[in-house]
C-alpha cells in the first residue's frame, strides 16, 4: 500500500497473513525496512524498533492507515 507524508510517497506492505479484532501484533514492511507493530494494554499502538532516528509522524500515519484498512 502507499501511503504519503509530507509531501514523500512511501510504501508498506503488511507482512501478517491473518489480521482481526483479537491481533496483538502486525509485522509490515515500510520501504524496505521490517517493522512490528504491537498493541499495549490501553489497545494504542505503536512500533517495537522504533529508534530516536524515525520520523514519528510517518510512523503513526502508517499505524492510523492500517487500523482503518483492517477495522482494528
Amino acid at each position: 500500500m502507499r501511503i504519503t507524508y509530507q509531501e514523500i510517497d512511501h510504501s508498506y506492505k503488511v507482512m501478517t497473513k491473518v489480521i482481526n479484532e483479537h491481533t496483538q501484533e502486525i509485522k509490515i514492511n515500510l520501504d524496505g525496512e521490517e517493522l512490528t507493530l504491537k498493541q499495549n494494554e490501553k489497545r494504542e499502538w505503536d512500533v517495537i524498533e522504533q529508534t530516536v532516528g524515525d520520523e514519528l509522524g510517518l510512523i503513526k500515519a502508517v499505524i492510523r492507515s492500517v487500523i482503518l484498512r483492517y477495522r482494528l
